[in-house]
C-alpha cells in the first residue's frame, strides 16, 4: 500500500509542478526516480518531524501541494502541534502519509504502534481523515488529493492486503459492500476485509450482516451511514483503533447529531483503553485483541442474541 501511494505521488508530480514530497528518515532508495528527475521538489531530512511540518506548511504557503510520509506514531504523537498550528490553523494543503497505521509495526512494540491516530487527527479542524482497505483503492484515492482543499491524513496499511471489490472512490462517500440484513458492519482500513469475511461467517449460520466501508472517516458520509443504521437491528463498528474517539465514537456521534426515531443498537469493537504489551504479527495481535473475522463474527453473534433477548 505504501509503494503504491508512493508511485501515485510521483505520477501528480510529473503533471503538476506544485506537488513536493518531503520524507524523514526513509530508506535510501525511496522515491528514487522522482528524485532524480525533480531533484528540487524532492526534501529527505533526518529524524527531525516536528520541522518537516514547518517545512511542509511554509512549501503550502507559497502555493506547493506537499506529501509528508514517514512512521504514523512520529507523524502524529510527535508533531501534533506544528499539524494543529502550522497545518490545520491555517487550512494548508499538507498530505500526511502515514506508514505503519494500526498494529502494522506490532514487531516493534507500543513506540511504533498507531491506534490512537485517528482520533486525536479528526480532532481537529479543516482535517481530512482517510484509511484505505487496500492498495487498488489507495490508487485511486491519491489523484483526488491533488485539488482537495485543506490537511489530509492518510493511513496506511502494511501492504500486500488483500483487495477489496469496491465501485469509484469518492473523498467523503462511503461504499456499500454487502446489503445489510439484521445486521451491518462499518468498517475502515484492512478491517473492511476483515468484516467481508466475518459476514460470510455469519452467513453460514443464518445471519445476514451488511458491510459499509467508511474509508473517509472524517468527513463521514452521515447520508450513507443513517441509511444503513435505519434498516438494521444491530449496527458493528470495527476498527484497527482504540475505541475511544475512533470510527465507533464518530458513527454514535452521527447517529445521535443526525439520527431519527429509530436507531439500532451500536456494538464497538477496537481495542481497549491500554498500551499493547504484547509484541508479534499485526495478525496475531489482531486475533489477541478479538479483531479476527472469527472473533468479529463471534462477537457479532453474541451481540444479535442479547438484543434478540
Amino acid at each position: 500500500m505504501r509503494q503504491r501511494s508512493l508511485d501515485a505521488i510521483y505520477q501528480l508530480a510529473l503533471r503538476d509542478e506544485r506537488v513536493v514530497f518531503i520524507g524523514s528518515d526513509l530508506g535510501v532508495g525511496t522515491m528514487k526516480k522522482f528524485q532524480a528527475e525533480m531533484p528540487k521538489r524532492f526534501f529527505m531530512e533526518g529524524i527531525s518531524e516536528q520541522n518537516i511540518i514547518g517545512m511542509a506548511a511554509g512549501l503550502a504557503m507559497d502555493g506547493f501541494i506537499p506529501y509528508v510520509n514517514t512512521i504514523a506514531t512520529f507523524l502524529t504523537r510527535r508533531c501534533y502541534e506544528q499539524i494543529a498550528v502550522d497545518l490545520c490553523l491555517n487550512n494548508l494543503p499538507v498530505r500526511l502519509i502515514a506508514n505503519g497505521a494500526g498494529l502494522v509495526y506490532a514487531p516493534l512494540g507500543p513506540t511504533h504502534i498507531a491506534i490512537e491516530d485517528m482520533a486525536i487527527m479528526r480532532a481537529l479542524p479543516h482535517m481530512t481523515v482517510v484509511s484505505p482497505s487496500d492498495a487498488e483503492e489507495m490508487s485511486r484515492f491519491i489523484p483526488q488529493t491533488l485539488d482537495w482543499k485543506g490537511p489530509v491524513y492518510v493511513r496506511l496499511g502494511k501492504g500486500g492486503d488483500p483487495v477489496v471489490p469496491q465501485t469509484d472512490f469518492a473523498i467523503g462517500k462511503a461504499m456499500k459492500l454487502r446489503p445489510a440484513g439484521e445486521v451491518a458492519f462499518v468498517s475502515t482500513g484492512i478491517m473492511t476485509d476483515y468484516c467481508l469475511r466475518a459476514a460470510a461467517l455469519l452467513e453460514r449460520n443464518g445471519v445476514r450482516a451488511g458491510v459499509l466501508h467508511m474509508a473517509t472517516v472524517k468527513p463521514m458520509d452521515v447520508a450513507a451511514l443513517l441509511e444503513i443504521a435505519n434498516s438494521v437491528r444491530l449496527l458493528v463498528t470495527v476498527e484497527e483503533h482504540f475505541l475511544t474517539g475512533g470510527l465507533g465514537s464518530a458513527v454514535l456521534e452521527a447517529l445521535n447529531a443526525n439520527g431519527g426515531a429509530y436507531q439500532p443498537v451500536v456494538h464497538r469493537m477496537g481495542l481497549a483503553d491500554a498500551f499493547t504489551e504484547n509484541y508479534g504479527s499485526q495478525e496475531g495481535l489482531l486475533d489477541l485483541y478479538g479483531l479476527s473475522p472469527e472473533k468479529i463474527a463471534a462477537s457479532t453473534a453474541a451481540a444479535l442474541g442479547a438484543k434478540a433477548a
